[in-house]
């Protein structure tokens, strides 16, 4: 064997998959990323050592370099063409912590497919087969050319130094600010990977100080109030897009603003999905500061460590917690969180049937049903249970896109709209369709709350928002894209607390939680 045949039969693959892996990511991520040699020698050593990692541990199973290089640039390329369809849907760039979605892509499909494209899906689970095909055909095995001796230590130094640089490259990893386009832009996709991986596995202890440290001794629980909170599926108020909505679309949601003790527009972390980084600002009163890396998807680490937090803190002040999410209870990890927070039971989509479906989800009404059987069964309990009051954390899944699957009607033309939609407006008719079917719940909710104080002479608050706008790109193109604001209330059956006069405020999700026990007066 020559030095020759063996750069010709492995380091020849292995240096042009290299060159073409940069560029790729350049042009692709051309205006996301700064060039190559603007970037930290950290960067390049993470990206540089990747590569050769992959390729190795491919070529060992395939015992075909070129094709291994195929196949490591065929899944850098699917990650690039994710990232794009996140940041067109999302606004925000692909991230380590969104790994975990490929997994929750094969076992929810409907939830992310639909905004990568069924056709692209479909060609490139077809494209993937046939190039295996094709690759173990027509390329000979690596060890027909070189014996299997140097072959062995060509690949254990090349795994060797691509290890060595990516240890390197972490130790010597430049910072990030948690800005993922910023961070992205820095530092390549490759050691914005890493880097984001770096942080998230630096042991966390402890956080600041959350309104939810110290709670309450308990009082009598005759006259604590019951409390509904409603994380409500991609709510906002949309009339501001066009004047040709019908007002009469959010009725009693106008209606009860009225009459509540706080009510106005809500900053939260997420646009148009990532619903946990509300959840979790509501649920924990943490901001993404005091979160840092775990902001993107928090429960990766609620679901092994415990933290001060709505739920504990309503449960040691007497209340039995409740969570009803008509959607699988592993989504998001919420079936090892939730125990962990506090909550005595987790209804989740098993609770329902497909005739409660609405559109593509369990409806909002349905799921209005099953809190007022609770509040006006006491959930089925007896003895002390009985007299607790009632926390139920209420998450909603009937305006969850993607919209498009859907498709509007007449009625729903008649229904929501003073004269017809611009063309290129279906998403956002479906989207009226079930918002009505939202601000039902609302009225349902508020009367199920009414007719326990009146007949139990239980008091009730039902604290309502939306955890992030919904995903409507060509509508918000068509008209004007929305601020990433959505809507909150907070509403309590106390006359005495409610007044006409409620000036509209601004609000961080962090801070709702901390607010509803303050109109509960539970603070």
């Amino acid at each position: 064997m020559t030095d020759m045949t063996l750069f010709s039969a492995l380091l020849l693959p292995m240096l042009a998959g290299l060159i073409v892996s940069g560029v790729l990511e350049q042009r692709t991520l051309a205006g996301a990323v700064c060039p190559v040699w603007q970037r930290p020698l950290a960067a390049l050593l993470l990206h540089i050592g990747t590569w050769l990692v992959l390729f190795t541990s491919v070529l060992l199973v395939l015992q075909r370099p070129w094709f291994a290089v195929f196949l490591v640039l065929a899944f850098q390329i699917l990650v690039l063409l994710v990232h794009q369809a996140k940041f067109n849907s999302l606004r925000e760039p692909f991230i380590f912590q969104d790994f975990e979605y490929f997994t929750d892509a094969i076992k929810h499909p409907r939830l992310y497919l639909p905004f990568f494209g069924i056709v692209r899906t479909l060609a490139a689970t077809l494209g993937f087969a046939g190039a295996l095909s094709i690759g173990l055909i027509y390329e000979a095995p690596v060890t027909e050319v070189l014996p299997l001796s140097p072959l062995t230590l060509s690949w254990i130094g090349l795994l060797a130094i691509g290890l060595a640089l990516i240890y390197q490259g972490l130790r010597h990893c430049p910072a990030v600010v948690y800005d993922p386009a910023k961070d992205l832009c820095d530092l390549g996709q490759v050691a914005f990977f890493w880097a984001y991986w770096q942080a998230e596995n630096v042991p966390r202890t402890a956080f600041a100080q959350t309104p939810f440290d110290h709670p309450p001794a308990v009082a009598d629980a005759g006259k604590q109030p019951d409390i509904v909170v409603v994380q409500s599926e991609s709510f906002f108020d949309p009339r501001p897009l066009s004047d040709a909505i019908k007002a009469s679309v959010l009725e009693h949601f106008d209606q009860i603003k009225t009459m509540a003790s706080h009510h106005g527009r809500l900053a939260v972390p997420a646009w148009g999905a990532n619903t946990v980084r509300t959840e979790c600002g509501f649920l924990s009163g943490l901001t993404p500061e005091q979160l840092g890396i775990h902001q993107f998807n928090p429960y990766r680490l609620l679901a092994k460590q415990n933290i001060p937090n709505l739920v504990g803190y309503l449960k040691q002040s007497g209340y039995r917690t409740l969570c009803i999410h008509p959607y699988p209870a592993s989504f998001y990890l919420r079936d090892k969180v939730f125990p962990r927070m506090g909550f005595d039971h987790f209804m989740d989509i098993d609770s329902f049937n497909a005739e409660q479906k609405s559109g593509q989800f369990i409806g909002d009404l349905a799921v209005a049903d099953k809190v007022n059987g609770l509040l006006n069964s006491g959930s089925e309990t007896t003895g002390e249970d009985a007299r607790k009051p009632l926390f139920i954390f209420v998450i909603t899944m009937e305006n969850h896109g993607p919209l498009h699957l859907e498709q509007p009607n007449d009625a729903d033309l008649e229904a929501f709209y003073l004269h017809p939609p611009a063309l290129g407006s279906a998403d956002l008719t479906v989207y009226l369709r079930h918002l009505k079917n939202a601000d039902l719940m609302i009225k349902s909710l508020r009367d199920g709350l009414s007719c326990r104080a009146e007949k139990q002479g239980r008091e009730g608050v039902l604290c309502w928002y939306g955890d992030h706008v919904p995903i409507m790109p060509t509508v918000y193109e068509l008209f004007a894209e929305p601020d990433g604001l959505t809507d909150y209330f907070i509403w309590t059956t106390t006359p005495s607390s409610r007044s006409a006069e409620t000036q509209a405020q601004l609000l961080p999700i962090h801070a709702l939680g901390a607010l509803m026990l303050k109109a509960a007066a539970l603070a």
